[in-house]
């Protein structure tokens, strides 16, 4: 396959295919999410036998725990990824509204419009139920979009494309609104995030080195994050049957996500008391504790060196720092943090309040686990992404995160003098 000349094609009926869309009422966008919550619902023995096809082949080429747990499609996945069509197609349609008018002395009336996009072209890893949540938030706010899988779930990735082709089709709108890559081979990345004239955004999903090239090489516009360093801090105000749930929870509910958490601080206050509490959880768990020397002073953990503070496990490991109250804390996430998601848990409301205002992170919770730092808890339906950026569009990316505004004018025969 000549890939230059394949992934122009793509661009370039995925350019012509934004202009149909941009243009096609909300009915006709939901219509077409709804179809392919059908389609699925009614493929899954096709999806499941893909996805096995695609497991089979990375247990024998040695993918880790992690991976292969972000590469299953469990009938428990389906079913969310059917709600999130759903959930998606029910929300308030974002394009078209215009907001902030105002009369100017002159006379004239300005305001702003949201207006989709374009073309967003996406790159990810692993999670075959990102091709859903990734195609139904740009088809909803409008845009086409260019899909790039990993090879290792390219079956599960073309079964579902089977069905967002049956979706579009139902609504009448174009086949190439949304299309995933045939090709495993590289090059195509390399092409897409190059495409200027086709692609107006690219949203890289994946591991921290795939999200570096992107950012590095590519001539188009990038929203990303580059890895989840989160944090849980358990102030000296917290109430430990709260902490000890929402520690847990934070690490344990599932370890192969960005939003999972990787690094605990408890205040010196209290660490005495509740890090054996919490030990004794997280041994049930099976996870591995990396301390400082004042955590491991009160219990067994492994010794922690510089690295651990910086690292994203996606696994059974947490690293656990003792810190000197609120200002320690806050001192170590700015520090290290990644700037996805941070939590404090604490009864005290004037520290939660500067933990709020002090954390510089894309989501800053109190009392809450990390895991909810997600587009379809937060409400969005889906998310395209997590976004560690501060320009355009930060923490999880929905539909208003695809779209942007322009300036709307109105008059009535208004010359300038």
């Amino acid at each position: 396959m000549d890939i230059a000349a394949y992934m122009a094609e793509v661009g370039e009926q995925a350019r012509a295919a934004a202009t149909l869309v941009a243009r096609s009422t909300t009915a006709v966008r939901n219509q077409a999410l709804l179809a392919t919550a059908r389609a699925l619902d009614s493929a899954r023995t096709e999806l499941a036998e893909a996805n096995a096809k695609d497991l089979d082949s990375g247990r024998s080429n040695g993918l880790d725990g992690a991976m292969l747990d972000r590469l299953e499609l469990t009938p428990e996945r389906i079913d969310t990824m059917i709600e999130g069509l759903r959930q998606v197609a029910s929300l308030p349609d974002p394009i078209g509204e215009i907001t902030d008018m105002t009369y100017r002395p002159s006379g004239i009336q300005v305001g702003k419009m949201r207006v989709p996009l374009g073309v967003i072209g996406i790159i990810y890893e692993s999670r075959p139920n990102v091709t859903v949540e990734a195609a139904s938030l740009c088809l909803k706010s409008g845009n086409a979009t260019i899909l790039r899988g990993g090879s290792e779930a390219i079956h599960s990735n073309q079964a579902i494309a089977r069905c967002l082709s049956q979706g579009l089709a139902e609504a009448s709108l174009p086949e190439a609104a949304v299309q995933v890559v045939k090709t495993t081979d590289r090059a195509a990345v390399g092409e897409l995030i190059t495409m200027p004239r086709y692609v107006d955004v690219i949203v890289p999903r994946g591991g921290k080195g795939l999200i570096e090239r992107i950012s590095r090489d590519a001539r188009v516009p990038v929203i990303k994050h580059l890895d989840g360093v989160c944090h849980v801090y358990i102030d000296s105000h917290a109430d430990p049957e709260k902490a000890l749930s929402v520690a847990v929870n934070s690490k344990t509910q599932r370890y192969g996500t960005c939003n999972t958490m990787e690094t605990l601080l408890v205040d010196g206050e209290i660490a005495d008391d509740i890090l054996p509490l919490l030990a004794r959880a997280f041994a049930e768990k099976e996870v591995e504790l990396r301390g400082c020397e004042r955590t491991r002073s009160i219990i067994d953990a492994v010794e922690a060196v510089e690295a651990d503070w910086e690292a994203e496990y996606l696994g059974p490991i947490l690293a656990v720092r003792v810190v000197d109250g609120l200002d320690g804390a806050i001192k170590h996430i700015n520090r290290y943090s990644s700037q996805h998601t941070d939590s404090i848990i604490t009864e005290n409301f004037t520290r939660a309040r500067r933990f709020l205002t002090e954390v510089d992170s894309s989501s800053v919770m109190v009392n809450t686990s990390t895991r909810f730092a997600d587009g379809f808890e937060y409400g969005l339906g889906a998310e395209i992404g997590i976004s560690t950026d501060k320009i355009h569009a930060r923490g999880p990316v929905g539909l208003e995160g695809l779209t942007s505004q322009k300036y709307v004018v109105f008059g009535d025969g208004h010359i300038r003098t």
